[in-house]
C-alpha cells in the first residue's frame, strides 16, 4: 500500500502546474464551427484565402517563458495527421497573433519567432483542404505555454519534431477545434 501511495505522489509531483483558465480564442473562428473560406488553403484543389486567423490567448501559467502555436489535422488520410501551421519561440509578452501572421513574409509574426515546415512542404500557415470526397476533418488550434525561452530548432524542423519538443517543455495548453465540411 505504501508503494502505491508513493507512486501516486511521484506522478503528481511530476505533472506540470497548469493555469486552470488558460484559454485560446479567435474573433473569426468558433469552437466546433465550420471554417470560413478566408482561412481555407489555396491549392491542392481548394480555392481559399489561406489567411491565418487572428488568435488570442490569456491566463497562461505564471512561469511561461515562451509560446508556440500549432494547427493540426488528426483526420488527414496519411496515417500521421497533417501539420497546417507550426510557429514557436513566441516571446512570453505576446498574447495574440494578428490575422495573416502565418504568412512568413508579412512581417506580422512576433519578432524572434520561427515558422517551421508544414506538411505542405513550406513554412507558414497552410489552411484546411481535405481531399475531395473525404469525411469532415477536425483542425485543432493549440497554443503551448513553454518552460523554455526557445526551442533549439530551426525553420527546417518538421511538425513532428517541433511537437516532440513542445510536449517535453509544455507547462500547459489551450486549444479549440473547428471543422471543414465535406468536399463532395
Amino acid at each position: 500500500m505504501t508503494r502505491i501511495w508513493l507512486a501516486v505522489v511521484m506522478v503528481l509531483w511530476t505533472v506540470p502546474a497548469v493555469a486552470a483558465n488558460f484559454h485560446l480564442s479567435s474573433p473569426v473562428l468558433k469552437h466546433k464551427a465550420t471554417i470560413a473560406t478566408e482561412q481555407v488553403f489555396n491549392g491542392f484543389g481548394c480555392t481559399g484565402g489561406n489567411t491565418s486567423p487572428e488568435l488570442i490567448w490569456q491566463n497562461a501559467p505564471k512561469d511561461t517563458k515562451s509560446f508556440a502555436v500549432t494547427v493540426y489535422d488528426p483526420d488527414a488520410p496519411t496515417g500521421s495527421g497533417w501539420w497546417h501551421w507550426v510557429i514557436f519561440n513566441i516571446p512570453p509578452s505576446v498574447t495574440k497573433l494578428p490575422a495573416n501572421a502565418g504568412k512568413p513574409d508579412s512581417g506580422l509574426a512576433p519578432q524572434g519567432s520561427i515558422q517551421s515546415m508544414t506538411d505542405f512542404g513550406q513554412p507558414g500557415y497552410g489552411g484546411p483542404c481535405p481531399p475531395q470526397g473525404d469525411k469532415p476533418h477536425r483542425y485543432i488550434f493549440t497554443v503551448y505555454a513553454l518552460k523554455v525561452d526557445q526551442l533549439p530548432l530551426k525553420a527546417e524542423a518538421s511538425g513532428a519534431m517541433v511537437g516532440y519538443y513542445l510536449h517535453q517543455n509544455s507547462l500547459g495548453t489551450a486549444k479549440f477545434r473547428f471543422f471543414r465540411l465535406f468536399r463532395g
